[in-house]
Parts: structure tokens; C-alpha cells; sequence
């Protein structure tokens, strides 16, 4: 009898575990099928985009839950129109002006995250002419492109006293202004000096626009409201995973993230993603300001409202917008990943 009774608790032992085991593989299936993800850039990849790209290609976004899909922009394309379409469910947004745009448009994109503290435009000018500060480009030849007219350069004319009479048109080309060595030309931090190093043979002084008072943050993910209303955790995985994608990028093994880029865009070469990415370090443009409390991608609503108010004293916005609606929250300042962080 005692035998027999052992036996059966055997037997029900047996049964038991193989509905532990069955219910644990189902649930190991469940967890294979990854949400799948499309996220729009605004341009061809680079290193600007290295944390998305570095999250794709080290498995993070696998790890979160998410299968994305990375769809590149460029001069054929325009990936922020597919958003309010539904076509993406995440876009790389340039900075804060695009959200109020769309506020102002009751067009449904709102901010989510901030993954660049500061925004990489710039302005540089030729060393040792008499260009050594920003404000003494006032007065003297700007290269400007149709965009910066709008925008940046609206707020240079209200808080710098920049004219309009002094512009010449930036063509994306920097011969002209290495041809003119009392002119200043617009661009990228991250980009356009590399090619004025490359081309004219020195290094210009580089002005951040950010340090004289546009103050946006800058690669933004966007997305849509209903996605929020529908899906937070989705959402929020998303913005972790990039964030974490991010401070490998910037501190870490970026090896993959680089080899994802080149496959990705094969015109980008190795010495433009080490340029970009040391001039990213050197001027804080990923981790500075509110990302040193409260992580990378970090927002506040009263940095959002000071750059607003700048923005419409300039006349680049309507003071009437709301643009509370532009962002939301609830997604960053959680401190994600910041054990990642290493100075250098």
C-alpha cells in the first residue's frame, strides 16, 4: 500500500510537471511574438540616428518586446507625413518647432521623447578674421538655407540683431563659404565641419546655437495620441529600448550600431561616425542639461515653454498655439539607463 501510494504521487508529480513545463513554453512562445514596430528617420542613416540603430542591432528593441523596422529618409522622402497617417508608429522629429507646428495644424503628433538635449545646429566662420564670436558675424555674408530662414534665423534677427540683407542662400555646399573667408555658414555640428576640414583644410570656429539661446531639444521621437491612448506600454518600451540603444552608442560598444549605419547607408564612412560622434560628446548633444538628473531623452514642460516663448517673440510661432499638446511626459525622466553612463 505504500508502495502503491508512492507511485501515485509520482504519477501526479509526473502529470503536474508537464503542465508547468507546457504552460512555460507557451508562454516562451508568447513572449517570441514581438510587436512590430515601423520607425520613420528624417534622414539617410548616420550617426545622428546611431542609439536607434544600436538598439536595432544589438537585440535591445528585441529584448523590450519590439520587432522594428527602421525606414530611412532622405531628399525623396518625407517620413513625418506618414505619421498622422498611421503608415508609422514612431518618427524621428528634428526638434520642438515641428510639434508646434503641428499643434498649431490640429495635426496628431506629439513628443514623447527628447533623445538630443541640445540641438546640432550651428553656425561657423573662417579662424583669425575677426569672426571670432557669434555676435560678430552680425553684418557679414551668412549662408542660410530656406529652412533656417523660417526658423533659427527669424529668432537671430529678434535676440541678435541678424539681417536678413546679409544672407545668401546655403545650397548644401560648403564651397562658397570656404571661398569667402569673412562669411558664416549654417549646419549641423556633427556634419558640416567635417567636410570644411576635409575640403578647405582648417577648422572653423563652431558656434552652437543652443549655447546663444535656441535652446530646442532636438531628434525627438513622435508619435500619435491614439497610439498612446491604445497602447502606453508599447509606447514606453519603445522609449526605453532607444534610450538604452542610445547610451551604448555614446559610451559603449557601438560597433554594431555603426555596422547597422553603413549597411543602412553605404555612402557613410568610417571617419564621418567617428567625427560625429566626438563632436556629439564634446558639445553635450545626447547627455547634458536635464539628461544629467534625469536620463537621457529627459523633457521638462517649463524648458518647452521657455523656447516657445522665445519662438513666438520671434515670430517663427503664433502665441495663441497650444502647444501643450506637442508633448507628453509621462514616457522620460524615469532615470532609464543611466547606470550605462561613463565619462570619459
Amino acid at each position: 500500500m505504500k508502495c502503491s501510494s508512492s507511485k501515485y504521487r509520482f504519477a501526479k508529480l509526473l502529470r503536474l510537471s508537464a503542465c508547468v513545463l507546457a504552460f512555460a513554453f507557451c508562454g516562451a512562445g508568447e513572449a517570441l511574438a514581438l510587436d512590430k514596430v515601423t520607425f520613420g528617420t528624417n534622414w539617410l542613416a548616420e550617426a545622428e540616428h546611431g542609439g536607434f540603430y544600436q538598439a536595432l542591432a544589438d537585440g535591445t528593441y528585441a529584448k523590450y518586446g519590439l520587432d522594428v523596422t527602421i525606414l530611412p529618409g532622405g531628399p525623396q522622402s518625407n517620413n513625418q507625413l506618414l505619421l498622422p497617417l498611421g503608415k508609422l508608429d514612431f518618427y524621428l522629429g528634428g526638434n520642438l518647432l515641428n510639434v508646434f507646428n503641428a499643434a498649431a495644424q490640429n495635426v496628431p503628433m506629439v513628443a514623447v521623447a527628447a533623445l538630443f538635449q541640445k540641438d546640432p545646429q550651428m553656425f561657423m566662420s573662417h579662424p583669425a578674421e575677426g569672426l571670432d564670436t557669434f555676435k560678430a558675424l552680425r553684418h557679414h555674408t551668412i549662408f542660410v538655407g530656406k529652412e533656417g530662414m523660417a526658423t533659427f534665423f527669424q529668432w537671430m534677427k529678434a535676440d541678435w540683431g541678424f539681417r536678413e540683407q546679409d544672407v545668401k542662400p546655403y545650397t548644401f555646399n560648403p564651397g562658397p563659404f570656404i571661398a569667402d573667408k569673412k562669411s558664416a555658414q549654417q549646419g549641423y555640428v556633427t556634419a558640416e565641419p567635417y567636410e570644411v576640414e576635409k575640403l578647405g583644410g582648417f577648422k572653423p570656429n563652431i558656434f552652437l546655437l543652443y549655447d546663444y539661446g535656441f535652446t530646442t531639444y532636438s531628434t525627438l521621437i513622435d508619435t500619435r495620441p491614439d497610439l498612446i491612448a491604445k497602447n502606453p506600454g508599447l509606447v514606453q518600451r519603445f522609449v526605453d529600448a532607444s534610450i538604452i540603444g542610445w547610451y551604448t552608442y555614446i559610451y559603449g560598444d557601438n560597433s554594431k550600431g555603426n555596422a547597422a549605419i553603413k549597411k543602412a547607408n553605404p555612402d557613410m564612412s568610417d571617419a564621418q561616425l567617428a567625427f560625429s560622434l566626438a563632436k556629439m560628446k564634446q558639445y553635450g548633444i545626447v547627455d547634458s542639461d536635464e539628461s544629467l538628473v534625469n536620463g537621457v531623452g529627459a523633457m521638462s514642460a517649463g524648458h518647452i515653454k521657455r523656447f516657445f516663448d522665445k519662438m513666438a517673440h520671434a515670430g517663427v510661432v503664433k502665441a495663441g498655439v497650444d502647444y501643450k499638446k506637442s508633448f507628453d511626459l509621462q514616457f522620460v525622466n524615469k532615470k532609464v539607463g543611466m547606470k550605462l553612463r561613463k565619462r570619459q
